[in-house]
C-alpha cells in the first residue's frame, strides 16, 4: 500500500487563557493519537497549529490588566505550548499568527483579492459601544435571536438555531463590555463574496461526504448554513490589536480574525520550512493535489473549516496561481464538561491542563479523555470516572497483564523470551486475536472513530488476562514448564502489540514499555505478529499505573466552588408538591425532525380527547417512525415552552442509557390514552 502524504491540523487555540480538558477532547488528542497512528504507518504526515493571537478579547484583557496586548499573547502562548509539551502533543510546528509571516501571509490573501475586485467596500451599520467608545465585534453584544427567541444570541448569528441575520434585527442588544445598549453606527468595510461560493462549498462538502464519510454533526451545520443561504461577510474590523488592512483607505482597520485566523495553518508550515531551511517545503502539503488534509476541530469551529476556510481557498484557486488543497475531512467534537457543567472561568469551576499535570501523569489524563471522547454528543469528565478507569482498567486490566507475566518470566525464565513450544488451540486462537487487533483498530482509527478504537485496544489486555488464567501458568511451570513457556512467550508477544497499539495514546508509558520489553516500535501493520526472539533478554519491570488513592480524589472534589457544588444537591419535595405534577399516558400519532437541530423531534400526541404538541429531545436516541404508535408517559401539567421557535406543552419521560443515550418509559397499549400515572 503506497504511502500517504498527510496534513493534519488542529483549531488554533486562544492566547488568552490556559488551555483546559475540554479543548483536549475537543480538537487536541483526537488529533494527536491520528497523528501518532500514522506516523507507525510510516506515513509522510506533518502536524500543524499555534496560537490564534489577533481580536478583541485580546486587548480588554490587556486593558483590564493595564498591559499590552503583546504581553497577554506573548503570556498564554507559552504557557499552552509548554502545557501541550506536557502533555505529549506531538506538533511538528506550533506557531503565532502574531508574527510577520502570518501577516504576510494574510495579507497576501487579502490583496489578491482585493486587486482582483472580489471584494467589496461597502457601508453598513455595526454596533458601537458609547461607553467603551469603540465597535462590538460579534462575540461582544448579545441579545434576542429574532428567529428562536434564543437570549443569548450573537449580533448576527444565532448558537442556538444557527440563523443569520443583520445586526439591527437583534432583539434587545446588550454590550457585553459595558453592560450597556450600544447603538448601531455607520462605517465603512470590505466584504467577501460567500454566497458566490455556495454552490461550489455544497458540491465539495457532499462530495467529501459521499468519498470519505463526514460526521453526522458536520453535515447538518453545513446543511442548515446552506438552507439559509450564504452571504457576504465583513473581512475587516475598526480595531487598533490585528493586522493592518494594506490598503491606503482603510486606515485604522485590521483583517478580520474570523478570515486570518484560519490561515494561520498556512503560515505555521510556511515557519517549519524556515526551520528546516527548505522555503519550498510548506507547499509538498498545501499544494500538491495528492495531499490528504484532515482538520481536527471543536464543534464551535465547524463553520469556519467547512465553510469559510474551504470558500477561501476556492477564491485563491480561481486566480490560476498554484493550487491549495482543501480539507478532505472535518472531524468535528462536541463538548466535553466538568462534572456535568461546562468549563467556566468565571466560576471557577474546571481544571487546567497545567494544574492537573502537577497532580497526574499525562497519560493518565491522556486514556481518561480518550476512552470518552465526545465524538457523537457532549460528554463528561468526572474526578471518581477519572480514578476508575486508572485503578480499573489502566491498573487492574493493563498493568496487571503486563506484571504478572513479567514476573512469572523473571522468576521462572531468567528474564528471557521462553520458547514457543507445542500449540494447543486455545494458544493458537489467542495468537489469532493478537494478529487481528491491529487492523481492526486501524478500521475505526481511520474512520476517526477514535473513542472505539482506544477502548478496544484495552480489549486486548482483556483477552490477555483471560488467557494467562485459563492457561493456568502457575499449575504448568511445575507439571509441564515448556506449556507454561508457551503461554508466556504468547502473552509476551501480546503485551509487545498492546505497546504498539497503545503508544499514540499512552507515549510515556509506551516508552517505558518497550523499554522493559528491550524493544523498538516495528510498523504497525506488523505489530500482530510474534516479534519476540526466543531467548531475548527482557529488562526490569516498574509499576506502569499505580493505583489512585480515594484521598487524592476527594481533596480534588473538596476543591470546586462550594456554592456550584450546592446547586447539585437534590433538593427534597414535600408529596403535595408531586401529587402537583401531572403524569398521563400518551399516544404518539405523528413524529418528525426538527429542523436545523441534531437532538428534538417534534412529536404531535393524543391524550384522551386532546391533541398536543410536544418537543422531545430524544433525535439521537429514536427516528421518528420508529415513536409512532408508542404510548408514553408525559408530564401533562408543565407550562407551555418554545424550543426552536416550536410551542411544546408537555415532557416525555424517559430515562439515560450507560452509553448516555435515552429510551422512553413504554407503556403497555392495553392503557387508554390519557390515563393518570401515580
Amino acid at each position: 500500500m503506497a504511502k500517504e502524504k498527510i496534513l493534519v491540523t488542529s483549531a488554533l487555540p486562544y492566547a488568552n487563557g490556559p488551555i483546559h480538558l475540554g479543548h483536549l477532547s475537543g480538537a487536541y488528542l483526537p488529533a494527536d493519537i491520528y497523528v501518532r497512528y500514522k506516523r507507525l504507518n510510516d506515513d509522510d504526515v506533518i502536524y500543524i497549529c499555534g496560537s490564534d493571537e489577533h481580536g478583541v478579547p485580546i486587548t480588554i484583557s490587556a486593558d483590564k490588566e493595564k498591559v499590552s496586548p503583546q504581553v497577554i499573547i506573548d503570556r498564554y502562548h507559552e504557557a499552552n505550548k509548554k502545557a501541550f509539551e506536557r502533555f505529549g502533543m506531538s506538533f511538528d510546528n506550533y506557531s503565532r499568527t502574531s508574527l510577520p509571516i502570518h501577516h504576510e501571509t494574510a495579507k497576501e490573501f487579502f490583496l489578491e483579492f482585493y486587486n482582483r475586485g472580489l471584494l467589496v467596500e461597502k457601508k453598513s451599520f455595526q454596533f458601537y459601544d458609547e461607553k467603551a467608545n469603540m465597535f462590538l465585534p460579534d462575540r461582544y453584544v448579545e441579545g434576542t435571536c429574532p428567529k428562536c427567541g434564543n437570549e443569548e444570541a450573537r449580533s448576527d448569528e444565532c448558537e442556538n438555531c444557527g440563523a443569520l441575520y443583520d445586526p439591527s434585527e437583534l432583539k434587545n442588544p446588550k454590550s457585553k463590555i459595558s453592560g450597556g445598549a450600544p447603538t448601531l453606527k455607520e462605517t465603512t468595510h470590505f466584504y467577501f463574496p460567500l454566497g458566490k461560493y455556495q454552490p461550489a462549498l455544497e458540491k465539495y462538502v457532499d462530495e467529501m461526504n459521499n468519498k470519505y464519510g463526514w460526521k453526522d454533526n458536520v453535515l447538518q451545520y453545513c446543511r442548515g448554513w446552506f438552507k439559509d443561504g450564504l452571504k457576504e461577510r465583513a473581512i475587516t474590523r475598526d480595531l487598533d490589536w490585528g493586522i493592518k488592512v494594506p490598503v491606503d483607505s482603510a486606515a485604522g482597520k485590521v483583517i478580520y480574525v474570523w478570515f486570518e485566523a484560519v490561515l494561520g495553518y498556512i503560515s505555521s508550515t510556511k515557519e517549519l520550512s524556515q526551520q528546516k531551511n527548505q522555503p519550498e517545503f510548506w507547499k509538498k502539503y498545501w499544494q500538491d493535489p495528492k495531499t490528504k488534509y484532515i482538520a481536527f476541530i471543536g464543534k464551535d469551529n465547524i463553520v469556519f473549516h467547512t465553510i469559510i476556510f474551504p470558500a477561501i481557498l476556492m477564491a485563491w484557486n480561481e486566480s490560476g496561481k498554484e493550487q491549495y488543497c482543501l480539507p478532505q475531512n472535518v472531524p468535528a467534537n462536541e463538548f466535553l464538561n466538568f462534572e456535568g457543567k461546562k468549563f467556566s472561568k468565571s466560576r471557577g469551576w474546571g481544571i487546567d491542563v497545567d494544574e492537573f499535570l502537577d497532580l497526574f501523569a499525562p497519560d493518565l489524563l491522556r486514556y481518561t479523555l480518550a476512552a470518552n471522547l465526545p465524538e457523537t454528543r457532549d460528554t463528561d469528565f468526572y474526578w471518581k470516572e477519572f480514578q476508575l478507569r486508572n485503578n480499573s482498567e489502566l491498573a487492574d486490566i493493563l498493568g496487571n497483564f503486563i506484571n504478572r507475566t513479567f514476573t512469572f518470566v523473571f522468576k521462572h525464565f531468567d528474564g528471557k523470551v521462553p520458547m514457543l513450544g507445542k500449540l494447543e488451540k486455545i494458544d493458537e486462537d489467542m495468537l489469532k486475536e493478537i494478529s487481528e487487533y491491529p487492523k481492526r483498530i486501524s478500521d475505526l482509527f481511520e474512520k476517526y472513530k477514535i473513542r472505539d478504537g482506544v477502548n478496544e485496544i484495552m480489549n486486548l489486555a482483556r483477552d490477555g488476562n483471560k488467557y494467562f488464567n485459563d492457561t493456568e501458568p502457575w499449575k504448568t511451570v511445575k507439571s509441564d514448564k515448556e506449556k507454561c513457556g508457551t503461554t508466556l512467550n504468547i502473552c509476551l508477544q501480546a503485551i509487545y502489540t498492546l505497546a504498539e497499539l497503545f503508544s499514540p495514546v499512552l507515549p510515556f508509558s509506551t516508552e517505558k514499555l518497550f523499554k522493559m520489553l528491550n524493544a523498538k516500535p516495528v510498523e504497525w501493520k506488523e505489530s500482530g505478529k510474534p516479534q519476540l526472539k526466543e531467548g531475548h533478554q527482557l529488562k526490569k519491570t516498574e509499576i506502569l499505573f499505580p493505583k489512585i488513592e480515594d484521598e487524592k480524589i476527594e481533596a480534588q472534589i473538596n476543591k470546586l466552588p462550594k456554592s456550584e457544588l450546592e446547586k447539585e444537591k437534590t433538593e427534597l419535595i414535600s408529596y403535595d408538591d408531586f401529587m402537583k405534577i401531572q403524569l398521563n399516558v400518551a399516544e404518539v400519532i405523528e413524529a418528525e425532525k426538527v429542523k436545523k437541530s441534531k437532538k428534538l423531534l417534534r412529536l404531535k400526541v393524543k391524550l384522551d380527547n386532546e391533541e398536543r404538541q410536544v418537543i422531545a429531545g430524544i433525535a439521537e436516541s429514536y427516528e421518528p417512525e420508529d415513536l409512532v404508535g408508542k404510548k408514553v408517559v408525559i408530564v401533562a401539567n408543565l407550562q407551555p415552552a418554545k424550543l426552536m421557535s416550536l410551542e411544546s406543552k408537555g415532557m416525555i419521560l424517559a430515562v439515560e442509557t450507560e452509553d448516555g443515550g435515552l429510551q422512553i418509559l413504554n407503556v403497555s397499549e392495553k392503557v387508554k390514552n390519557g390515563t393518570r400515572v401515580k
